[in-house]
């Protein structure tokens, strides 16, 4: 249906996507609209296109699909314009002033002739020049949001685009769109791209080719490459702008004049990095060697002896405190926690059950007993929880330590801290776990806020999948051979009676595991059906499980290597939501895409958003603690759905509360299974693990050793026998191209 009439007034509007609750008065009725409109304002006159909906609550509505604003004609419509409050300055009663003399030729007085405003008793020639600004200004606004809606171009990326460009955006659309992706975040190559093609644009324009190869790295990126040989991106870029490769390794020159690209020959191989992700590892390097020289207690050969005399005093400190904690190290606990002392940059590795939490402890303890400041700290939320409840001291997420403060710096994807170079973190001592999850971006952030004279202990399993985000930041640094490094080998005895971490030593080594489910934590059930490895997942979760392990059923993490396919995440999660919250009456529930969220639903966060707003409220509903961020891979419940609000809350483990607009909800997916690479970091105290069939890249023995040591207290893997073998013995991992390596060996002088 078609409906005109003029905006009476706006009951609500959510600021970041412009969802707008507004009374429209058409014929003199009053009619409730809702839609994505950020730029209409109250009196504007529209005529809108949509359907009658009814809301439960809120009766029958109209739910806007277009609209479009319409210029007032006759004299009360346009003296309601004017005195609606669109126009600062003009209240009801000048408005009707300014209409009982211009009449209908009101907007083209204040436009073509605004001095002669000053004809209206109250107005000053100031005034005059302000009302015929906004009016301008209002005017080149909808004419920009008319001509980009031609072009497919959503409201909400239209105030963008005209917040960005101004009345300069007639120039930008026909020169260069593709200038859009590299300005405005939310708009990216492919949608670039589309415009260009409707604007004219020829296929081999060095713009689109120069916007094509950062896209490919920006890809790239995606996949965790720091980096790509220069041969594998002219052969990608190619097959993605079909264009020959000689015609796009022209503008690889010119995107390095204009430092955009870094173009490094190593090895007689040339290297392509896209600049920021280029100095962020330079910056890395520089920054690591800085505070590993800072402490440097024996620079010259001459000292040799006050070192083996120093060392064997830390020592003797060490022992008096492993007597007094009745704690007791081996060889290489206490290599590592004097190496911790006598060290700038530390890293200590090794796999589950080799005395880790033991090291730290010791670390933690003799640093205390010195006076030191210490600071602990883990990528998620999940991960500082398990460093509190291991070490007895409070650790928080790498972000909250760096007091993320919500604004975006102008690529769009990097946070931006309080904690920097210019406001340094206020510790001695700062130990960070889970490493090899942390990418180039926020160790680049984390290593700004870290002054010299501060010691670094980075703590790890090299052997987990590496980061989400670009970079191998943990291998790099070990590979470098710069570092301190201690990696430990020793299994403990109680961890000895933990077949989940015999087993995950054993994948580690690509030896045979032992399948007949004589463990007390780690099981092995043949199944080659789907449809009986759904039944009895369920079976698991629902009934046997939580008895056995004693959790609640929401406690059983259901992992998965794939996110596609009859045991793929948006499968499995379907599924397991009919099982384990079904639908019911007094369960709220809303579509969103393919996807049915409902109160009492496991959701996941699926990627960084560092503008999102959190609470954690008491009992009494009263907030305690806000801040902003929320990260990729947390996990929490649905609280509640607001169909009028259009919002869903999410309660996230660490108690923290989110009000999610309908519009972000791409932003949030179902939990019940979640890919093995998004556990990273993670610890549930049960875990199934469906593994059937899969593609060789995907099925290797680092996916699986990463999977096992996501379980805490037991293990259950449904599948082929035959596909658990063929990953053990795939050693096979994704190559990464990243080359902090090789610039910390750089900045250090060593080829």
């Amino acid at each position: 249906m078609e409906i005109t009439g003029y905006v009476d007034h706006i009951i609500y509007r959510k600021p970041e996507n412009g969802y707008t609750v507004f009374v429209l008065i058409s014929e003199g009725d009053e009619i409730t609209c809702v839609g994505n409109m950020p730029q209409i304002d109250q009196g504007d006159n529209l005529c809108i296109q949509g359907e009658e909906v009814s809301h439960p609550l809120y009766g029958s509505q109209i739910k806007v699909v277009t609209h479009r604003i319409v210029p007032p004609k006759d004299e009360d419509s346009i003296e309601r314009y004017l005195g609606s409050g669109a126009i600062k300055g003009i209240g009801p009663a000048l408005a009707k002033r300014i209409v009982k003399k211009f009449g209908t030729q009101t907007f083209r007085i204040i436009e073509e002739e605004p001095e002669r405003l000053v004809e209206i008793k109250g107005i000053s020639e100031r005034i005059a020049r302000e009302i015929s600004a906004q009016m301008e200004e209002k005017k080149g606004m909808r004419e920009a949001m008319i001509f980009l809606q031609q072009y497919g171009i959503s409201n909400t990326l239209a105030v963008k685009i005209y917040d960005t460009y101004g009345m300069r955006i007639y120039q930008v659309m026909k020169e260069n769109p593709y200038q859009l992706a590299e300005d405005i975040h939310g708009i990216g190559f492919k949608m670039a791209d589309e415009i260009a093609a409707k604007i004219g644009i020829r296929t081999d324009s060095d713009y689109r080719i120069r916007s094509g190869i950062l896209y490919t790295l920006l890809l790239a990126s995606l996949e965790g490459h720091v980096y790509l040989p220069k041969e594998i991106l002219l052969r990608n870029t190619s097959i993605m702008l079909q264009i020959p490769p000689e015609t796009i390794e022209i503008q690889l020159a010119n995107l390095a004049i204009d430092k955009k690209l870094i173009l490094k020959t190593e090895e007689e191989r040339i290297y392509v990095f896209a600049s920021s992700y280029y100095y962020a590892e330079l910056n890395c390097a520089g920054m690591l060697l800085d505070l590993d020289a800072a402490i440097d207690y024996f620079p010259t050969e001459e000292e040799q002896t006050f070192e083996e005399q120093f060392r064997a005093g830390v020592v003797k400190k060490i022992n008096r405190l492993e007597q007094h904690l009745q704690m007791e190290l081996d060889e290489l606990q206490r290599q590592a926690v004097v190496e911790s002392i006598l060290h700038g940059v530390f890293i200590l590795t090794g796999g589950p059950g080799t005395g880790k939490t033991t090291t730290i402890n010791m670390i933690i303890r003799y640093f205390e007993q010195e006076g030191l400041d210490i600071f602990l700290a883990a990528p998620t939320g999940r991960a500082a929880k398990r460093m509190t409840e291991a070490t007895g001291f409070e650790a928080r997420t790498i972000h909250r330590m760096l007091e993320l403060n919500g604004g975006l710096e102008e690529d769009g994807r990097k946070a931006s801290f309080t904690k920097n170079q210019e406001n340094p973190l206020e510790a001695d001592v700062i130990i960070i776990d889970e490493m090899s999850m942390v990418d180039v971006h926020l160790f680049q952030a984390l290593l700004k806020a870290i002054s010299p004279g501060t010691r670094l202990i980075l703590v790890g399993d090299v052997n987990q999948l590496p980061s989400v985000g670009p970079g191998q930041v943990l291998q790099d640094l070990i590979k470098s051979n710069v570092f301190s490094v201690v990696g430990l080998q020793k299994i403990f005895r109680q961890a000895e009676d933990s077949d989940i971490v015999i087993n995950a030593h054993k994948i580690h080594q690509g030896e045979s595991l032992e399948l007949n489910n004589k463990s007390k934590d780690f099981f092995f059930l043949e199944r080659n059906d789907v449809n009986v490895i759904y039944k009895h997942m369920i079976q698991l979760i629902s009934e046997k499980l939580p008895g056995y392990c004693k959790v609640a059923p929401f406690e059983v993490q259901v992992l998965t290597p794939m996110r596609k396919g009859s045991l793929g995440v948006q499968v499995l999660n379907q599924i397991l939501q009919k099982y384990l919250n079904p639908e019911a009456q007094e369960k709220k529930e809303h579509i969103s895409g393919e996807t049915i969220f409902r109160e009492g639903d496991k959701v996941m966060q699926i990627r960084n958003n560092y503008q999102l707003e959190w609470e954690i409220v008491s009992k009494y509903n009263i907030p305690i603690d806000k801040g902003v961020g929320v990260f990729n891979g947390d996990m929490g419940i649905v609280k509640e759905i607001h169909e009028y609000n259009q919002t869903i809350v999410v309660e996230f483990d660490d108690l923290r509360k989110v009000t999610y607009p309908f519009s972000m909800l791409d932003e949030l997916e179902l939990a019940y299974a979640i890919t093995i690479h998004k556990s990273q970091g993670s610890e549930y105290p049960a875990v199934v693990m469906p593994l059937l069939s899969g593609p060789k890249q995907l099925f290797n023995r680092n996916l699986l050793y990463t999977g096992v040591t996501r379980a805490r207290n037991c293990l259950t893997i449904l599948g082929s026998k035959e596909t658990l073998e063929d990953m053990i013995e795939n050693n096979q991992e994704n190559m990464r191209y990243s080359g902090l390596s090789a610039r910390i060996r750089e900045v250090k002088g060593i080829r």
